[in-house]
């Protein structure tokens, strides 16, 4: 019993999906760059761009031209896609998230 849980191939699943954490970079920084979204993620930036794709079609993004950069908005009152969290707006996941200190990141 002395392995930790990250030492066993099955633990390598996470409670986010990476299109709930594409939409947390988003709200921490609404004019990210989708290259610095993938590179945060662990994605390429080409999955960054579907997922980006997704959440606009579903619509809980807004993307606006501003020059050469985009700006997202996120529309918080919308609901979770799942039947069992379906009464539950995003800003519930978006408050846990979004308003916390983050340790520095390491030099």
């Amino acid at each position: 019993m002395g392995s930790s849980d990250t030492d066993r191939p099955s633990a390598r699943w996470t409670f986010l999906t990476n299109h709930a954490r594409v939409l947390l970079m988003i709200a921490q920084d609404p004019q990210i760059r989708l290259r610095d979204v993938a590179a945060g993620i662990g994605i390429t930036e080409r999955a960054a761009q579907a997922i980006v794709a997704d959440l606009e079609e579903a619509g809980y993004l807004t993307r606006t031209r501003v020059g050469r950069r985009n700006h997202y908005s996120i529309d918080a009152t919308r609901r979770f896609r799942h039947p069992a969290e379906a009464d539950v707006r995003i800003d519930s996941l978006l408050s846990i998230f979004t308003h916390r200190d983050r340790p520095a990141a390491a030099p």
